[in-house]
């Protein structure tokens, strides 16, 4: 393309050639430009223009006409410059650049001065030195860029343009008015040029405490015609006021149509995909994953304007995730709670089971003169079982209502405990002043439950195994349950009371809910002891000074 240029402007107007060369020209130049993409039909309209074009360079051309035309180029290029990312493509737009300069105003301006031909020096540069750059260009290794890429920056490109003009409209004055050489009046052109983008960059940003132009020229940049701090508002009020991500997303995305520019768009997620408004030739692919976004617009959009959806997309993306996390949240959550409070009431209910089947066997076992006292123990048990239960039926239906704690005296919990595990081989003793003092109900017998339960586990392995429970009435409430078995493992131990633990005869959680119900009612739960031959669990209240554990007392010899 600008080799078929470079061809034209050596022959001149005057010649058949030099058109025919031109309109080659033209031709390469719509297999390149920027503005209408290539699968792109053109419209009557724009197939007019285009022919208006090509007939006005065939009819009326001459030197003024091709100094836009040049100065036209240089902008379109100049623009690319600043929308390209990959090194090679800038070096070649760069060079393109210098040359169409260099051809405008070493060849073009000396023509339309008219006076006295062009300096010798100025041709032998158009004829050796400039078609260097053309060669140059084609060294370059060409670098496929990304489709979205491929456009121009208008506001650079609007600028070069400018700059053009004014460069050769300053040295067409400074020429004719001083009556000075060409040399002299482009030279004094490009410095006072020079002189004013010096002083616009000072303004720009100085250090006089003046806030200077940048100020001002930021906030042109950042509306460019943008509602940007009202649909940031709308952002933010979406995510305060819809849960759900898929709707937020819907909503966000609506939102994006009342945008200047903006017809329509697709976009894909995590939570599956949509569309809003009409889809068009102009698109552009936005990404925050697991979020992407693709944009119609009615024009190609310029990099500052992809800079500032491209910020849009990372906020929304933001609030996205956001509400995903938020949303996994509570899933788990709830599904934590369930787990919990079925795991919890799975061990009532074996308690309880365990308690009837206690009575059971004192019914099976029981002498005939013994039908008073079996009568009494039966009447002390099981309204306690039935509470027991009821409270656990409760929990199932009302599993977020915050539980009342129940209260019992401390000797007559005692002496139902004991009565409950009165067949199982167990040592029990009490210390202390003997104060009947009122306990949590509930609290002591899931610990209690929990931990003989445990320790008769353990005896199925260890036949011997001798189990001891202690309760101590002084000056507070504290539990103790022991036995002279092997050790518990350290790994296994650091997790009893923290998190939920592997069993092969339960669910592995029944200390762990323990321990998170006596902290809750200001107790304390702690493996005191683990060697083997000594290991004891202790559940006290957190006013109980801690004592030294004494060995299990031997049960009783039959």
């Amino acid at each position: 393309m600008l080799l078929l240029l470079h061809g034209a402007l050596l022959l001149g107007w005057n010649n058949v050639l030099s058109r025919g060369l031109l309109v080659s020209h033209l031709g390469l130049f719509l297999l390149w430009q920027p503005i209408w993409r290539g699968e792109k039909k053109l419209t009557p309209a724009s197939g007019l223009m285009v022919v208006s074009v090509g007939l006005l360079f065939l009819l009326w051309i001459n030197w003024w006409l091709i100094a836009l035309w040049l100065s036209l180029l240089i902008g379109l290029i100049g623009g690319n410059v600043f929308a390209t990312q990959g090194r090679a493509s800038r070096w070649f737009y760069l060079t393109a650049e210098l040359y169409l300069m260099g051809a405008l105003l070493v060849w073009v301006v000396p023509h339309l001065l008219g006076q006295g031909g062009v300096p010798q020096a100025a041709s032998a540069i158009m004829y050796f030195g400039l078609p260097l750059f053309i060669f140059g260009m084609v060294a370059i290794p060409a670098r496929e860029e990304p489709q979205e890429l491929q456009s121009i920056d208008f506001f650079y490109s609007l600028l070069l343009f400018l700059l053009m003009v004014v460069l050769v409209l300053g040295s067409f004055a400074l020429k004719v008015e001083a009556h000075e050489d060409y040399l002299t009046a482009l030279s004094s052109a490009l410095l006072i040029a020079a002189l004013v983008l010096l002083g616009l960059s000072w303004f720009w940003s100085p250090r006089g405490g003046f806030a200077g132009l940048e100020q001002i020229f930021s906030r042109y940049l950042l509306s460019i015609g943008l509602p940007f701090e009202q649909w940031l508002h709308r952002l933010a009020q979406l995510s305060e006021n819809v849960a759900d991500p898929r709707d937020f997303l819907k909503l966000a995305m609506a939102g994006l149509a009342d945008l200047p520019g903006i017809i329509g768009g697709e976009w894909q997620s995590s939570d599956g995909s949509g569309r809003f408004g009409e889809t068009g030739n102009s698109q552009a692919h936005f990404e925050s994953p697991p979020l992407f976004l693709v944009l119609y617009a009615k024009s190609p959009l310029s990099p500052a304007l992809r800079l500032h959806f491209n910020l849009l997309v990372q906020l929304m993306g933001a609030f996205y995730q956001a509400k995903r996390r938020e949303q996994m949240l509570e899933q788990h959550a709830y599904l934590q709670a369930v787990h919990e409070t079925g795991a919890r009431l799975t061990h009532d209910v074996r308690n309880l089971l365990q308690s009837l089947k206690a009575l059971c066997a004192a019914a099976d076992h029981g002498q005939n003169g013994e039908g008073c006292s079996l009568q009494s123990l039966f009447a002390r048990q099981l309204p306690r079982i039935t509470q027991r239960l009821e409270q656990a039926l409760d929990k199932l239906r009302q599993p977020a209502r915050e539980e009342s704690f129940s209260f019992v005296e401390s000797l007559d919990w005692w002496e139902a405990l004991r009565q409950r595990y009165a067949d199982e081989n167990l040592q029990f003793e009490q210390s202390g002043n003997f104060a009947n003092l009122p306990i949590p109900t509930e609290l002591f017998d899931s610990v209690a439950d929990n931990l003989l339960q445990n320790a008769l586990e353990k005896r199925k392995l260890e036949n011997s195994l001798n189990i001891g429970v202690v309760l101590t009435l002084t000056p507070g409430v504290t539990l103790r349950v022991c036995d002279d078995g092997r050790a518990v493992d350290e790994k296994l131990a650091s997790r009893l009371f923290t998190a939920p633990v592997a069993s092969h005869n339960g669910l592995g959680i029944g200390l762990y809910q323990s321990g998170k119900l006596a902290a809750q009612q200001g107790y304390e739960l702690h493996l005191t002891d683990n060697e083997t031959g000594h290991v004891c669990f202790e559940l006290r209240d957190r006013t109980s000074p801690r004592k030294e554990l004494q060995k299990p007392p031997e049960p009783h010899q039959a």
